[in-house]
């Protein structure tokens, strides 16, 4: 009975195991992140999701991989896609991007990029509580100034993405905080006691070593003798300012590109010029939004088989200690996240297990919450399917698993994390 129950479980998580062989497993073995196609493992994975998923008929398997993959949320992350990536090109068609660049390159040395970027990234998302919203003012910029000095993108991206879950992780706004606070039943502001002397340090860490990198990670601009028009700095500063200020991000980006069109039209752009450039970010974002709604299917088969279930069954039937109860929080909630490619979501779905397992094992639920938020985000930042992740990296046009060598942050964190449990601290809170 029990081999048939790990048999059933296993085949459940098995779609995860493919995509992971099929992209970067290949990958790493070709040493080259490009010549496996992400859309076309999550494809491969999606179909053996449909497949294996048994006791339903195919049109059965089918209703449910496409009520997951045409989620509310899922749909909406698809109109960030599409508005930001007719923002990005529009900007760039009309000349923000390199009016921004010119004015960036003015205002600090080169050698400062990554640790300015890293820092922006941070002070943006804590005040927004978004990675998304982060991902989306930044990126474009990011990317810039990067391939106008013969840059490494995937860095200059990665440090954007490293950011962008400092704030995730910390901000009293964030959806993931909320979330974890609201399971463990402790306030806010305590948990952000909690979490700083885990995030602070890697943040820290982080940023020394992005000043480390400074110089040899610097972009060489050439020299240009043009005058900049540095009104065309607007729309990016629009996009900062109201993400800032916590409007949604949809509205956000429309903005943004209300003024974009504003200012093409006083530079001599006519507007069937710029609906070609909005056109042809959008279909750019063909892909990424394929994998999206791929990946959203395939884990929902994957959690209506019971596999979500099964790990959560297996994870935690090995505690022996407050320091085992901390680890397989920190675990569970990571496996699950993985599997559902949401942090929130992965939260909530674990948030009473965790409660019950702290209350046990006398676990403070700050910490216990401080654990939930802070592996989730570990994890969503590292696994290439994640919507931060394929947002970045579709609009920076690389591969989804480019910037993972890159991601200093969140191994940072990690490290951080583990020896908060392994030394239980902070001890007093």
């Amino acid at each position: 009975m029990k081999s048939a129950y790990t048999f059933q479980g296993l085949k459940a998580v098995s779609p995860i195991g493919v995509f992971m062989i099929l992209y970067l497993v290949v990958s790493l073995i070709l040493g080259d992140f490009y010549k496996m196609p992400v859309s076309v493992a999550m494809a491969a994975a999606s179909i053996w999701a449909v497949a294996c998923y048994s006791g339903n008929g195919l049109k059965k398997r089918i209703e449910v991989f496409s009520r997951a993959a045409g989620h509310t949320d899922i749909l909406y992350m698809v109109w960030i896609f599409i508005l930001a990536g007719a923002f990005a090109a529009l900007a760039k068609g009309i000349g923000c991007i390199d009016a921004t660049v010119n004015l960036t390159l003015a205002a600090f040395p080169a050698d400062f990029l990554l640790p300015g970027i890293f820092i922006a990234a941070c002070f943006i998302s804590l005040s927004i509580g978004t990675s998304v919203g982060t991902v989306v003012a930044l990126t474009p910029l990011v990317v810039e100034l990067a391939q106008s000095g013969g840059g490494n993108v995937a860095l200059y991206t990665a440090t954007v993405l490293g950011g962008a879950f400092f704030g995730d992780n910390l901000s009293f706004i964030s959806d993931t905080t909320i979330a974890a606070t609201r399971t463990q039943g402790c306030d806010m502001a305590d948990k952000f006691k909690t979490n700083v002397w885990i995030a602070v340090p890697a943040a820290a860490a982080t940023l020394l070593l992005y000043i480390l990198l400074g110089h040899s990670a610097a972009p060489v601009m050439p020299a240009d003798g043009a005058d900049p028009q540095w009104w065309l700095v607007l729309p990016y500063l629009i996009i900062i300012i109201l993400a800032v200020s916590g409007i949604n991000v949809t509205i956000v980006l429309t903005c943004g590109i209300i003024s974009a069109l504003i200012l093409g039209c006083f530079n001599g752009v006519t507007p069937l010029d710029a609906c070609a450039m909005m056109g042809e970010g959008i279909d750019s974002m063909g892909s990424l939004i394929i994998i999206t709604l791929l990946a959203a299917g395939m884990l929902g088969i994957v959690k209506a088989a019971g596999g979500i279930d099964f790990l959560l069954h297996s994870l935690t039937g090995r505690i022996r200690g407050p320091r085992s109860a901390q680890g397989c929080i920190a675990v569970l909630v990571s496996v699950v996240n993985l599997c559902t490619a949401n942090n929130t979501v992965a939260i909530i779905t674990v948030g009473s297990m965790t409660r019950e397992i702290a209350s046990r094992f006398g676990i403070d639920p700050r910490k216990a919450a401080s654990l939930l938020d802070s592996c989730s985000c570990i994890v969503q930042s590292l696994i290439p399917y994640g919507a931060q992740t394929l947002l970045a990296t579709g609009l920076a046009g690389i591969s989804p698993a480019a910037p993972w060598q890159y991601l200093y942050y969140p191994w940072m964190l990690a490290i951080f994390v583990t020896l908060s449990v392994i030394f239980r601290f902070p001890r007093k809170i």
